[in-house]
């Protein structure tokens, strides 16, 4: 019986690189389930106990989910050997590229003149002891964030290389393998694949026009996830935004949770066209993560991290220990570009033409009887009835679009299109070709 499930071994690591091994080779399909522990047990002569280590440690790495009743499954997509942007497809060159995420380059403000600013403003290079966050950078930061509503007055601050590494400290700062992130369903794929390499466990939290829907994010805590992570506006893939009326029901949910981390990204900041409706500080641990990749270029690799004392201070204690710091001319340069008023404007120009870019081909689409959804952000979420002919519809039409696969894990099929390369004139067409590819259309709401 061992055969037939291609394992073999006579102890859990045994076993477990067993399991590996053969998903690597592609001997398992992916989402097929494992033995139960005790046929397995029987199969190879081992204790349950030791196939049950083994199954752990493969969680741990992320090579396998466990999903109640049904078992313990092969992760869809195995974390750094096959993330889930494996599954996008080449790009030739002759079509139209609508699938990245990426902001349009066309609008980022140019660098020049603030970098020449911060050369002239550095006196000596900086040393170790004085390489740190800086206190100016700081001081900027908490009038931003308050103006737009963010509860920083009394939070600590400190400056991260980006949303996914203020993510990925704060959740080994307060978890361990084995536990549970609630996660937006769909969501963004980075994240889904940094939970799994932690060997963490990636709870789906439906997501419908108005954020992450109570239901589904109260059934997540009671089964007792330890931290959950919501982004506040411009949701990758679906562009919705938390409504305040959202956020105050997820409120009252979480405020019985006191020990759960609450991790607000708004990764899009100034581009996004909503203000951020913030869920915390309700519980005791709790970050709101800005980052400057989307508006100033995602080059700069620096993020603005408000949170309550501990966690700040956790993330801090991490970096020193790793990466140190980061780099202070990074930092005056994000403050260069905050004090710039012509980048302000800059800044203001690309939010608008995204709104339009996006709106206008929600419109679009919508005369044509598809329901999509893009209310913030650079992306357009469109609900597909099947994701690979839709793809596959869409390039033979000239376009590669971002399968739905990639932001999934239990929510219903879709396509992700990217408005960054697109102008108002493109629209038409790319909304007649999406038209094409999907028919019939799924009636029925946007987002589940």
């Amino acid at each position: 019986m061992a055969e037939q499930y291609q394992v073999s071994g006579g102890s859990a690591a045994e076993i477990s690189a067993s399991i590996e091994a053969g998903v690597l080779r592609g001997d398992w399909v992916f989402g097929a389930a494992l033995p139960p522990v005790r046929v397995l047990a029987g199969a190879l002569h081992v204790s349950p106990a030791t196939v049950a280590k083994a199954y752990q440690e493969l969680r741990q790495r992320g090579v396998v989910e466990a999903e109640g009743r049904r078992g313990t499954r092969i992760r869809s997509r195995p974390p750094v050997a096959l993330p889930r942007s494996a599954l996008r497809l080449p790009v030739p060159d002759d079509l139209v590229d609508v699938s990245t995420g990426e902001p349009d380059l066309r609008l980022l403000p140019p660098l020049g003149r603030a970098l020449r600013a911060v050369a002239d403003q550095m006196g000596p290079p900086q040393g170790y002891t004085s390489a740190v966050t800086m206190p100016e950078l700081i001081e900027a930061a908490r009038p931003r964030l308050l103006a737009e509503g963010v509860p920083a007055g009394d939070a600590s601050i400190a400056v991260t290389a980006g949303t996914l590494d203020s993510i990925e400290r704060l959740l080994v700062a307060h978890l361990r393998p084995g536990d549970a992130v609630a996660v937006e369903d769909p969501g963004w794929a980075n994240l889904l694949d940094l939970i799994a390499a932690l060997g963490m466990r990636a709870l789906p939290v439906s997501v419908d026009a108005e954020g992450p829907e109570p239901e589904s994010l109260g059934a997540a805590l009671r089964v007792g996830v330890r931290a959950v992570v919501v982004t506040v506006r411009a949701q990758n893939p679906t562009g919705v935004a938390v409504s305040a009326a959202r956020a105050a029901v997820l409120r009252e949910l979480l405020a019985e949770r006191s020990e759960v981390l609450l991790i607000e990204d708004d990764h899009a900041a100034e581009l996004a066209a909503a203000p951020p409706h913030c869920i915390g500080p309700v519980t005791r641990w709790w970050a709101f993560v800005r980052s400057a990749s989307k508006p100033f270029g995602p080059d700069l690799r620096i993020a603005v991290l408000a949170g309550d004392e501990t966690s700040v201070a956790r993330v801090a204690g991490r970096m020193r220990i790793g990466m140190g710091w980061v780099s202070t001319l990074s930092q005056r340069l994000l403050l260069q570009l905050w004090r710039d008023s012509e980048v302000t404007g800059l800044i203001k120009r690309a939010a608008r033409s995204y709104a339009n870019r996006r709106s206008a081909l929600v419109d679009l689409l919508r005369e044509h009887g598809i329901e999509a959804c893009g209310d913030t952000g650079i992306n357009v979420w469109v609900p597909v009835p099947d994701e690979t002919h839709a793809v596959a519809g869409l390039r033979d039409a000239g376009y590669a679009v971002a399968p739905g696969a990639l932001f999934r894990i239990a929510a219903p099929p879709g396509i992700r299109i990217t408005v960054s390369p697109l102008d108002e004139p493109d629209l038409p067409p790319l909304a007649r070709a999406v038209a094409a590819a999907i028919r019939p259309a799924a009636p029925g709401a946007v987002l589940r």
